[in-house]
């Protein structure tokens, strides 16, 4: 198989977070060679694309601070104050806003992407670890694992989001996934083997809002019981279905986000961490920490199809936007396997990039040069 043919100003670089090194690694995706190594803070934990600016934001959970990478000349050009161990960051849709989660401190703080600065903080539940911004622009929802709960904000009253509701009840959480409308939150509770699913409310005035009055409000829907340790969730571009890593059970649980229905539970691989679907919603892919492998799950066939050895403990994964490739982080080995996906006999893997010491999370980002 043939990679595809790119324009010469194409630009596309895998940012890998090095957990063990304070660094993160920069692989050229064109030409499939590490481009460099950089310096950020201590322990990074978490990584996030502008998808506006040819920025990337690097979640420093050690140093407390988070590190801007202008992807033009790959340095790194900022580092942004925040509070203490930070763990993940998310990105608005405009690029604009960058919301991190302080696990450390009980807060999220809420940064201007354009001046690199801290506008406000807000308060959460204990130990916040995931913090995601709906699609719309008007919802962010943090997962809380060391309170068991998820806080639900308005972010439209800038500039500090304003909380509108809190749910209880989910032992552990940690993953969380809004769907492409914004219309639903399910949130992992990995100390519980149940997913949350969560309706976030409607906007004031909308179809929504007039066919429902109550749809103004965030109300918890139903508790899904899936595998043991349900770790990460999965969700397809069409966002028709949800797939959670069941860490604990060695299975992978679908989602149906439309009737939030469990339609089955599935053996995969041994500890599966994370999982990432293909742009055409066909194949789902899982990184079995435990067996050193990828497995492809079909989708459309409802099974799995193939499995690709990869380094020791694979964990984060990406599939980069114009070739037909994932890239996987090998955690105990500090590097990245690269596995083509469209082989004509099923996918295998390529070869393989050196990173850094625990590396635990990989953002891609994709530009044409003037």
């Amino acid at each position: 198989m043939r990679f595809p043919k790119l324009d010469e100003n194409y630009r596309e670089y895998a940012y890998v977070t090095n957990g063990g090194s304070g660094t993160v690694t920069v692989l050229d995706l064109v030409n499939f060679r590490a481009d460099r190594t950089l310096r950020v803070g201590d322990g990074p934990s978490g990584v996030a694309v502008n998808p506006v600016r040819n920025e990337i934001y690097v979640v420093n959970s050690t140093s407390g601070s988070v590190s801007v990478i202008n992807a033009e000349n790959n340095s790194v050009v900022a580092t942004i104050p925040v509070h203490k161990a930070p763990y993940s960051i998310a990105v608005d849709a405009k690029g604009e806003r960058g919301y991190v989660a302080n696990s450390g401190a009980n807060t999220v703080s809420v940064l201007d992407l354009a001046t690199h600065r801290e506008l406000a903080t807000v308060g959460t539940g204990e130990q916040p670890g995931m913090a995601r911004i709906s699609p719309d622009g008007r919802s962010l929802v943090v997962s809380n694992r060391g309170s068991g709960s998820v806080s639900v904000y308005n972010v439209t009253d800038a500039p500090a989001p304003r909380l509108r509701a809190t749910f209880n009840g989910c032992p552990g959480a940690t993953d969380v996934a809004i769907l492409s409308d914004s219309s639903k939150a399910f949130i992992a509770c990995s100390d519980a083997e149940t997913v949350l699913s969560i309706s976030l409310a409607s906007e004031a005035g909308s179809w929504p809002a007039k066919q429902d009055p109550a749809s103004m409000q965030d109300r918890l829907m139903t508790r899904l019981r899936v595998g043991k340790t349900p770790t990460h969730l999965a969700l397809k571009p069409d966002s028709g279905e949800l797939f959670v890593s069941n860490f604990g059970s060695n299975s992978i649980s679908e989602i149906s986000t439309f009737t939030n229905e469990v339609g089955g539970t599935f053996l995969i691989g041994t500890q599966p961490a994370q999982g990432v679907v293909s742009d055409d919603n066909s194949t789902l892919w899982v990184s079995n920490f435990g067996a050193d492998s990828v497995s492809l799950y079909s989708i459309d066939e409802g099974r799995m199809t193939f499995s690709v050895h990869t380094g020791p403990a694979p964990d984060a994964m990406a599939l980069s936007p114009q070739q037909p490739v994932l890239l996987v982080a090998d955690s105990r080995s500090g590097d990245v396997a690269v596995i083509r996906t469209r082989d004509t006999n099923g996918p295998e893997l390529f070869t393989m990039l050196p990173a850094g010491a625990k590396p635990n999370a990989i953002a891609i980002k994709s530009f044409k040069t003037r």
